[in-house]
């Protein structure tokens, strides 16, 4: 699925859900299904890390979605390499 269609499909799925719980509340959400990714990738299980970054993603979209912003066009940034030295790989120091 191309990043477009998802953020799109999101926004048809929660939308009006998110609209009522604004932008802090679904950054909220969004942050505590980071605390969940953490759990998940210490606990080293592949099918439960690839569930919370499903579920982080989702709630970035969500999130973007509030905010105006096409994560398409936000992924830009990074499209001909690292924004702040240019190559690929990324050749800035630590």
């Amino acid at each position: 699925m191309e990043l477009e269609g998802f953020q799109a499909l999101i926004a048809r799925t929660y939308l009006e859900k998110d609209g009522r719980r604004g932008k802090w509340g679904t950054f909220g959400w969004m942050v505590e299904e980071m605390g969940e990714l953490s759990r998940a990738m210490r606990s080293g299980d592949d099918a439960r890390m690839r569930e919370e970054f499903s579920d982080v993603l989702a709630w970035l979209a969500s999130l973007a979605n509030l905010c105006g912003i096409e994560l398409a066009e936000a992924a830009d940034k990074y499209a001909a390499g690292c924004p702040k030295c240019g190559p690929i790989p990324c050749a800035c120091r630590e």
